[in-house]
């Protein structure tokens, strides 16, 4: 067995494979299953329900985490391995089911494949956050955030190529295996269990949550996520109604940002554990103000593409702050439970953005909706400034 302990370096790899394996779950989630439904002549209203109800499991992940913690004496490592092994068995499963005669049934095992990586995410989550010092936890969230749309943007390309060659029920079997291949990386290491005895999580959540940088980045949290949100969803449908641009153009202009999204990652991370994660977020932040609003100027798309990449060279930087800094808040003992609360926080913030952002199109426009994106960063930056964080290099969290 690998001590992850005395070989630090690989912790790198590990929690980049791991969530490299989830960015493979979100690409089929987001991209092909819908696809795949329209496709099979189910309705666009049933096709995006049916994706919605797939998202639900991540926006109760303070549920799933809440169950890791509570069973805290099996270790970490136990649990990303049940839930990895839940989303290979449902994936496989879904390979068989035909949605047009058995819709109900696809939908039933697509949420508890969803399920199965949920469990795998909290874990994760956990574990990363247990065997990190708080000075490489910048690096460890760009291996993260980089695994994780590194595999949103291959998934979205190798399933794409699957279903065109092979048909769709084949891209279920190719996901199953790589999910599979993935798990067996974390067979190999050493599980440290610094916490066996069972905590008492609502007590310790009580405590958590009466200090004041906890509810001050529980109110963060939701409101910084608002402005991915808008843009998620908007950014495609402008390129389509507005740019009136075809899939395969609007495909290629999308893979851009996931690849941005990594190289800001990278740096962030590096720039939260050497300047400190609201140094880092100010800065990301602040210039993304600009390049949000920027889009009411993109006519062409080649302005677009470069606002986009740009776009997502900034998120991959203040999210990886973003995460890094949650964790430095984050009690090792209910770190399952506690990280997923405030990751759901920012879920709903982003999700339920998302889920309104057409009506707001319809309402205000696009250029209006653009600048409301690059304003609602503002509370943010006011946010940010009364949060008392700590130098990534101390030892031990300021707390008020």
């Amino acid at each position: 067995m690998i001590d992850i302990e005395k070989y630090g370096f690989l912790k790198y790899p590990l929690f980049g494979s791991l969530y490299f394996s989830e960015g493979l779950g979100f690409s089929l989630q987001i991209v092909i299953i819908p696809v795949y439904l329209v496709e099979i002549g189910i309705s666009l209203q049933i096709a995006t329900l049916v994706a919605g109800i797939a998202t639900i499991p991540w926006m109760v992940k303070f549920i799933w985490g809440g169950i890791v913690d509570y069973f805290i004496k099996f270790g970490r490592k136990k649990f990303i391995i049940l839930g990895g092994f839940f989303a290979a068995v449902g994936l496989i499963i879904l390979s068989f089911i035909d949605p047009v005669v058995a819709l109900v049934p696809f939908v039933i095992f697509l949420f508890i494949t969803r399920i199965g990586t949920a469990f795998f995410d909290v874990s994760a989550d956990a574990w990363a956050i247990e065997i990190s010092r708080e000075n490489e936890r910048g690096k460890i969230n760009a291996a993260i955030i980089a695994g994780t749309f590194g595999g949103m943007a291959v998934g979205s390309s190798v399933y794409g190529a699957i279903a065109k060659m092979f048909g769709y029920n084949y891209v279920f079997i190719a996901a199953a295996l790589m999910v599979a291949l993935i798990i067996i990386f974390p067979l190999l290491v050493k599980d440290v269990r610094k916490t066996k005895k069972r905590p008492k999580v609502g007590r310790l959540l009580i405590i958590e949550f009466k200090k004041k940088t906890t509810q001050l980045v529980s109110i963060f949290a939701p409101i910084f996520a608002i402005n991915s949100g808008l843009l998620m969803f908007l950014v495609p449908l402008y390129m389509k109604t507005v740019l009136q641009l075809d899939i395969a153009q609007i495909g290629l202009i999308v893979a851009i940002f996931p690849a941005a999204k990594v190289v800001g990652a990278f740096f962030g991370g590096i720039i939260s554990d050497t300047r400190g994660r609201k140094f880092t977020l100010y800065i990301f932040i602040s210039i993304s103000v600009f390049f949000s609003a920027s889009f009411i100027f993109a006519n062409t798309w080649q302005l677009l593409a470069i606002f986009y990449a740009i776009i997502g060279f900034l998120q991959g930087g203040s999210f990886t702050a973003f995460t890094a800094m949650l964790m430095d808040i984050t009690n090792e003992k209910i770190a399952a439970t506690q990280y997923s609360i405030l990751t759901s926080l920012a879920n709903f913030g982003e999700i339920g953005t998302g889920a309104v952002s057409g009506s707001l199109v319809a309402l205000l426009g696009f250029s209006r909706v653009f600048l409301y994106s690059a304003w609602s960063l503002g509370p943010v930056l006011l946010l940010l400034y009364f949060i008392k964080l700590k130098n990534p290099k101390a030892e031990v969290i300021v707390d008020d």
